[in-house]
């Protein structure tokens, strides 16, 4: 919600109370924004929800509202629609104020949080001896925007990588290398990530197929478990190994995470395994220690366990999840916890938020939330992989969008005959690439499978990263062509609404803080998407030459208050950008 439409609730309680009883102040108006402009900018359905109650008519009841409604400040006179519509169009007068009051403002009049909270956000998670792929890329961008949003709305975010850097894996291939490739175990950079997946994928075959190497691998995480000084070397090594591939991704993207993988809670796993026991969820099933889920069933319709530990006295990740649970609640002391993952983990956490529930571990004060997303697609429909049928790398992908961007910017700079130096190029390039990536990620429905496409992504027109890019920019081209300082303009320039498309635009401007505090609730980036693509349409047809308005050309006041509405656009849109994690160009 926004401020103008907490305002107008705050009226319309006061409204209710002098009309109905201050037993009425409470009553929700139901005030939406109005579907159709010629209603006027909001519109309130309070008057039909009260009917049966109050037993009148929904028309005199709003009659009533409207007689004690003082909202000449903010709106014109409301007018009753239908059976009892009140219709609310906001003064132009209160859209100038509320523009020249937030030109100034470093947060475009968007109020931080009243209560900041311990926000943790848990991302990425790529696994150890494995590269980055795709699938990496929803989870990253996502939870990067996520906690962008909750830092900028002044909560204490704790980014957190939870790697994959412990159990089974490492035995088999610390088992491998010893035998094919010793020195990889004693001595750094040794290997790079492509050796290491290799040697990884030929440790699983060996594992699979040869009981014996399956033994010596158990026995090898035994040895790493217990702290082994050999064994713990070589996993340190691989473990670096691996993180300076990441980070090449993460500096690419600019994201910032904090690493704790599994490793991190691998001590106080048996405390887990107590703590359940002693409170008489922990039942016996086949040799392992289980906890019987409700709503859960296997195919024979009987109840489905989660294993907490294994017949042979190992965890898996479960144990490991409920472990990092405790930990964030008690130690982090956070209040919400995100978890960032593909939809197909949803059961998973479903039912570890269960365990940790029953067993008393979530206090009321704490809110635990899996934030799903879909697959991402290939232009056949089908999961996004390479023509061999391996999945893509995530660092391939990222240099394929820059590739491109490179190639549709020298295109443009024939057709329009630019010549450009080589850095402009690069800078342009790399980060239209990038972004054209993350914000046709962004941009869907994060529930949603979607079809990654870069003729798509890297499309002038349309809902696109270059697009929004171009309309910053083409902003920043005014300033140039004028010789205008944006920054100069001062906070004595005035707003003054004249022209329709100046109305429009001035009304979308200040409705950034109301979506911004939605897509904190509801974790959904892609409303920012959106309402980030209708303020460059907005300004586009501002500035039309033909249905728009004059800028530069225009008289005072009315070029210096066109000239805030440009700046305030650029400002809103560097910001919204900002926080999804893109960054803007001054030219393209």
């Amino acid at each position: 919600m926004n401020a103008t439409q907490e305002k107008l609730k705050l009226k319309f309680a006061q409204a209710l109370a002098a009309a109905f009883g201050t037993e009425y102040a409470g009553v929700d108006p139901i005030l939406v924004a109005a579907s159709n402009p010629k209603f006027g900018d909001y519109q309130a359905n309070v008057a039909l929800s009260l009917s049966k109650k109050l037993g009148q008519q929904p028309r005199a009841i709003a009659s009533a509202i409207v007689e004690k409604l003082d909202i000449s400040d903010i709106c014109e006179q409301p007018e009753i629609a239908g059976p009892g519509f009140i219709n609310l169009k906001l003064q132009t007068a209160y859209l100038e104020a509320q523009l020249n009051a937030i030109q100034a403002d470093a947060r475009l009049g968007v109020p931080a949080a009243k209560t900041p909270k311990r926000e943790i956000v848990d991302f990425s998670s790529p696994n150890i001896a494995k590269e980055m792929h795709v699938g990496h890329l929803r989870s990253t961008i996502i939870g990067d925007s996520i906690a962008r949003i909750l830092e900028f709305q002044g909560h204490d975010v704790l980014r957190l990588n939870h790697v994959g850097d412990w159990g089974t894996q490492f035995g088999m291939l610390i088992t491998y290398l010893r035998e094919v490739y010793p020195e990889a175990l004693t001595t750094a950079n040794a290997l790079d990530i492509g050796d290491l997946v290799s040697f990884y994928r030929k440790a699983k075959q060996r594992f699979d197929e040869d009981e014996v190497f399956q033994e010596t691998a158990r026995q090898e995480v035994v040895r790493l478990q217990a702290g082994a000084t050999d064994t713990l070397h070589a996993w340190k090594l691989l473990c670096e190994q691996s993180r300076r591939e990441f980070q090449v991704i993460y500096d690419l993207l600019n994201v910032q995470v904090t690493e704790r993988g599994e490793s991190f809670y691998n001590p106080l796993l048996p405390t887990v395994v107590e703590d359940l026991q002693s409170s008489g969820l922990l039942e016996e099933n086949q040799g392992a220690q289980v906890v019987f889920l409700d709503g859960f069933t296997n195919r024979e319709g009987e109840p489905l366990p989660l294993i907490v530990q294994k017949s042979d006295g190992g965890y898996n990740y479960a144990t490991t999840d409920l472990a990092a649970l405790r930990y964030r609640i008690q130690q982090d002391e956070a209040k919400r916890i995100i978890y960032v993952t593909d939809a197909g983990q949803g059961n998973h956490f479903a039912q570890f938020f269960q365990v940790a529930g029953k067993a008393g571990w979530i206090p009321d004060d704490v809110e635990l939330v899996h934030v799903p997303f879909g697959l991402v697609l290939g232009e056949d429909g089908k999961k996004f992989k390479t023509r061999s049928g391996d999945t893509v790398r995530l660092r391939d992908l990222l240099d394929e969008a820059v590739i491109r961007a490179r190639a549709d910017l020298a295109a443009r700079l024939q057709e329009e005959e630019r010549t450009e130096t080589a850095e402009f190029i690069n800078e342009v390039s790399q980060v239209v690439g990038i972004s054209a990536v993350k914000y046709a990620d962004l941009s869907q429905n994060r529930t949603s499978n979607y079809i990654f496409s870069y003729d798509k992504m890297l499309d002038l027109k349309g809902n696109t990263a270059p697009y929004m890019l171009y309309a910053y920019a083409r902003i920043q081209g005014i300033s140039r062509k004028g010789g205008i300082n944006f920054q100069e303009l001062g906070d004595h320039a005035q707003v003054f609404l004249q022209h329709e498309t100046e109305l429009a635009l001035a009304k979308y401007l200040l409705q950034l803080d109301e979506v911004i505090n939605a897509v904190e609730q509801d974790l959904l980036p892609n409303r920012l998407c959106e309402y980030l693509y209708e303020l460059s349409k907005k300004f586009n047809q501002f500035y039309d030459r033909n249905q728009g308005v004059r800028v530069l050309e225009a008289e005072e006041p009315f070029r210096t208050s066109r000239l805030v509405l440009c700046d305030l656009t650029a400002k809103t849109l560097r910001l919204g950008l900002s926080l999804l994690g893109i960054q803007v160009v001054e030219r393209m």
